[in-house]
């Protein structure tokens, strides 16, 4: 059964006219059960994580000035969303969806969450929307408890995987890989393992081709055994804050070619959904949606 990571805490109220589209975690998990893609048994409510499992990806100072509240007025002004409590712990629960649902990505082969995708928080630092980095938090979960020996961070959202490459880059266990917009946000990149900046107004036809070979020679190169999926929709043409060019069927056929390839592949994967900042939401959820369509269509 496909197990999907879900918590009320993860709309988070923000001030009026904030950028980020909160709402969606609301419509999404909403549009799944109402469409009868899902039912209420593929949903599992997150917890706070045991903290020894985010320290294994964040560094412990920072991290007790993000709990405590004490970052400065900098470094939460890097982040983007005002500072509370409630926000932090939703960070921490995200996290916590993210490492159950490598143990349902072990038992049923794939695995979602709702939120996540939080690829731009550093070792020892947030940035834009990012306090927690729950796929590399999943990823030092299953290293540590032995659980898999070489993992694939496949990230396709239209933003660099900044943080995720900072926090693996003398990490072999883990390949870092990121196929985003050559001129998006973050201005100064990382260095992943591959990087693959693409140029403004790329489209699905050019997209689709270079990730069609990427992928096949990556799983050649690194046999992994676990694959971490980040499907960011602001690949998307309409995107207020992507320079990428694809539709909604290009988007869709992206998930369908990742999520087709693990399963073929029998390489269990966890999804986390990254961003999307259409200005009509209805196109967000709409994208988000055919990654738990497909995801339901390819592990029956």
């Amino acid at each position: 059964m496909l197990k999907i990571a879900y918590h009320p805490i993860y709309k988070h109220p923000l001030p009026e006219k904030h950028r980020f589209p909160m709402i969606k975690y609301e419509l999404l998990p909403q549009q799944l059960l109402h469409e009868g893609t899902v039912s209420e048994a593929n949903f599992f409510e997150p917890i706070l994580p045991d903290n020894k499992h985010i320290l294994a990806a964040h560094n412990q100072e920072y991290f007790e000035n993000l709990v405590g509240l004490k970052l400065t007025a900098k470094e939460a002004r890097k982040i983007g969303f005002p500072l509370s409590e409630t926000l932090v712990q939703r960070e921490r629960i995200i996290a916590d969806g993210t490492i159950k649902g490598c143990q349902f990505a072990l038992e049923h082969g794939i695995a979602m969450n709702i939120a996540g995708g939080t690829h731009h928080a550093y070792s020892d630092r947030g940035e834009a929307f990012c306090m927690l980095n729950d796929q590399a938090i999943g990823a030092r979960y299953l290293i540590n408890q032995n659980l898999a020996k070489k993992v694939l961070v496949v990230d396709l959202d239209v933003h660099q995987g900044n943080g995720t490459a900072e926090i693996f880059q003398n990490d072999h266990s883990v390949f870092t890989f990121s196929m985003h917009g050559k001129g998006n946000y973050p201005f100064k990149k990382e260095t992943s393992d591959l990087d693959i900046p693409l140029d403004k107004g790329t489209n699905d036809q050019e997209y689709l081709s270079i990730l069609k070979k990427t992928i096949p020679e990556l799983l050649e190169q690194v046999q992994p055994d676990f694959i971490f999926y980040l499907s960011g929709v602001d690949v998307l043409e309409s995107d207020k804050l992507g320079t990428l060019s694809l539709t909604l069927e290009g988007c869709k056929e992206r998930d369908s070619y990742v999520l087709q390839t693990c399963y073929d592949y029998k390489i269990p994967v966890q999804c986390s959904m990254g961003g999307g900042y259409s200005p009509d939401i209805k196109i967000i959820v709409e994208a988000h949606a055919n990654t738990y369509r497909l995801a339901q269509h390819i592990y029956m």
